[in-house]
């Protein structure tokens, strides 16, 4: 039943938009424009690399997982990864708990199908979806404007919601460019930075000859006092991996500082120190045995040589000191362009709880072109799908208030 015939325009087809509108198309009449020519293309192609719908964490370590965590409270706590999993559920989108309590659709379900299960449920809603429509800026008035083979024309609504996307992967329309049309009309934006990205390193010419694609399975690094797990791949650049995305926002904020980054890698973060040496220590082993004996691969010890001295390599103490802390330094981060996720956008100090311009109210900016950060692992799908959900909400209580 119909709240009120409210008309909602949502800008772009991305999760936080098309969560927020199957939520408001229970009651209002629902405009969704997309300027590529299909909805959802950053969402399809998110999901070639290992479809994370979230992760299983509780809700409080789950809202721990986003910076600033104190800008995502409400939403994380009305729209959690339980909200969001029995949502999928009514869509006919099973989903199980994978390993790391990652959570992913029932085997066999691509995400085309996820996809089109939602744009079926929007279909049945009288959500009306207007594909090659791009905003382009703000009339004299405030109020948005679109452009369609090429025609400009001005969108009325009582409700605006923006779920323009970041600056990475522009191939599947996330290019940023609406960034100029909030700056003047006010809105403070920050410059798009990476995110979820990998590192550039300057290897070696035996580490480019020889290791190239091989993993670095079960490492933690250590950057500014602060420890993560996970694997990496060596690349012609330097090191990509999960573990390597949980350090991006430290590195990041080293590099605008113009700081030295050192990263340190522990390539046995199960063992102490004590329990390494002691496999070693016997007089007959000698550094032709540390593979064997300590179980490390050829690409680990041939990182230990190259990073550190023959004394250090040869002397059992040292080694196990490198092998437990072995420090290499970090050029910069791989391009904004082949980033997973980005930060930057608009500031969240322009920003009511409910994700309106304090500016506009009745004007919402969610998703990814806010200025917000979470590690892959189903974080940054449940971020959006959490903030287009509570924007929806805040509407849906704004208009029962004022009736």
């Amino acid at each position: 039943m119909s709240i009120d015939k409210k008309r909602i325009a949502i800008f772009g087809g991305g999760p936080s938009n098309l969560i927020a509108a199957e939520f408001l198309s229970r009651y209002f009449n629902v405009i969704l424009y997309e300027k590529e020519k299909n909805i959802g293309q950053k969402f399809l192609v998110a999901g070639k690399g290992g479809f994370n719908l979230t992760n299983n964490l509780s809700r409080d370590n789950l809202l721990a997982k986003y910076s600033p965590n104190h800008f995502f409270k409400n939403a994380i706590y009305e729209f959690d990864s339980v909200s969001l999993r029995k949502w999928l559920a009514q869509l006919n989108i099973p989903t199980f708990v994978g390993t790391s309590q990652r959570v992913f659709p029932k085997e066999g379900i691509k995400p085309i199908q996820v996809l089109n299960n939602i744009l079926e449920r929007l279909i049945e809603n009288n959500v009306k979806i207007l594909t090659k429509h791009r905003f382009t800026s703000f009339n004299k008035d405030f109020l948005p404007q679109i452009i369609h083979n090429g025609n400009t024309s001005v969108v009325h609504a009582d409700f605006y919601i923006f779920g323009l996307g970041g600056a990475s992967w522009s191939i599947t329309g996330s290019d940023g460019a609406w960034l100029n049309a909030f700056k003047n009309v006010g809105i403070r934006t920050n410059f798009f930075q990476p995110s979820n990205c990998g590192i550039n390193i300057s290897w070696p010419q035996h580490i480019k000859k020889y290791h190239l694609g091989k993993p670095l399975k079960n490492i933690s690094i250590t950057i500014e006092n602060k420890t993560f797990l996970g694997e990496a791949v060596v690349t012609d650049y330097g090191l990509e991996g999960n573990v390597i995305y949980q350090t991006i926002s430290i590195i990041r904020e080293l590099l605008n500082k113009n700081k030295k980054v050192i990263i340190k890698i522990d390539f046995k973060p199960f063992n102490s120190k004590e329990q390494l040496l002691k496999k070693i220590l016997d007089k007959r082993y000698t550094s032709k045995d540390y593979s064997k004996i300590l179980n490390i691969n050829k690409l680990e010890l041939s990182l230990i040589k190259e990073y550190t001295t023959k004394n250090n390599y040869t002397n059992k103490e040292l080694f196990i000191l490198s092998l437990k802390s072995l420090q290499i330094p970090v050029k910069s981060l791989r391009p904004i362009e082949e980033a997973i996720s980005t930060v930057g956008g608009i500031d969240i100090n322009e920003l009511n709880n409910d994700f309106s311009l304090k500016k506009f109210p009745n004007i919402f900016t969610i998703g990814e072109m806010v200025d917000w950060d979470a590690p892959t692992g189903g974080f940054l799908l449940q971020g959006c799908f959490s903030m287009g959900y509570y924007a929806a909400k805040s509407i849906i209580k704004k208009v029962s208030f004022s009736n």
